[in-house]
């Protein structure tokens, strides 16, 4: 395991640096939606907070982590930190494979694609869509993710943004719970999945869905997904530990111990494997983790395309 200290300081110095946990630029991060045709004034914005787009960067830095974990080069990260953010980023992207980095942009075209099936009206625009912080927050460094979410808000306020639909549930989270809370700052903020009336033909199909926590225990949001999989013809199968009781997918754990984060992975696929059914989840580190830990996976908006 690393000094969790060690891990805080090296993102909270990029975020503070870059806008981003891991010092990538978000001109390299952010081009999904350049050949979406999105309008920018819409009275609704879809903000993403990059999370889609950061898993790519995340599992790379991960296998990393993971290489050196409780070897003797474990204490030497800490001299990470007086590394140019710009330069780490840009090596990190580099290590990061182009097929990953087009996958992940798919999961946001598939939400733009249901989302305009389901007669929604939203706009985009990408210089206003940033990073929560919310990794900052889960690690314990209030300050600095205060910091960077009056930041974020400000950004957005100014721009007379009210109403935001979010496409994944760390980002849902920081914006509907924790930004009124620390900054004051208080929007509408509606998940993807939410504002979806769809009818397709699912054929009776079955499916487990894993819920994220922050969907499933903090949010209370487990039902919504189930309607609109019910909706087009999908039958959910779930295992005990889903809704508000939901399990952690391990996710959380990675950037201080990857072999933690396998190990609760591990153990939580087996739950989900034992319906036989395909495990669907809407989280894009959920996703990341229970594939990493064998997990036959796929994203909901994939689903929910297809269909």
């Amino acid at each position: 395991m690393y000094n969790p200290r060690d891990i805080i300081e090296i993102l909270a110095g990029n975020v503070r640096k870059t806008m981003s946990p891991f010092g990538v630029p978000k001109g390299l991060v952010n081009g999904w939606w350049k050949t979406e045709g999105l309008r920018p004034d819409e009275e609704t914005l879809l903000f993403t907070g990059l999370m889609y787009q950061f898993v790519p960067y995340i599992e790379t830095a991960t296998r990393q982590l993971e290489r050196y974990e409780d070897t003797k080069w474990t204490p030497y990260l800490k001299y990470a930190k007086y590394m140019p953010s710009s330069l780490s980023g840009l090596g990190l992207a580099m290590l990061t494979p182009a097929a990953e980095k087009t996958k992940a942009a798919g999961h946001l075209r598939n939400i733009v694609k249901v989302l305009r099936a389901s007669g929604t009206r939203f706009g985009y625009r990408p210089d206003l869509d940033e990073y929560s912080g919310i990794l900052l927050y889960d690690l314990g460094d209030q300050e600095n993710f205060v910091r960077h979410a009056r930041i974020v808000a400000e950004k957005l306020q100014k721009a007379g943004v009210r109403k935001i639909i979010t496409t994944d549930p760390h980002t849902t989270y920081a914006l509907k719970v924790l930004y009124p809370k620390y900054v004051g700052a208080s929007f509408e903020v509606s998940t993807y999945f939410e504002a979806l009336h769809l009818r397709a033909n699912g054929a009776g199909k079955k499916l487990t869905l894993h819920d994220p926590c922050f969907y499933g225990r903090y949010l209370e949001l487990s039902s919504a997904p189930r309607r609109i999989l019910g909706e087009i013809g999908y039958e959910c199968v779930d295992v005990r530990e889903s809704g508000l009781f939901t399990s952690c997918c391990g996710g959380p754990a990675e950037s201080i111990s990857p072999k933690l984060s396998s190990r609760i992975g591990s153990q939580r696929v087996q739950k989900l494997d034992a319906t036989g059914e395909q495990i669907v989840t809407m989280c894009p580190i959920c996703l990341n983790n229970l594939a990493r830990s064998g997990a036959n996976v796929v994203d909901l908006s994939s689903i929910l395309a297809g269909a």
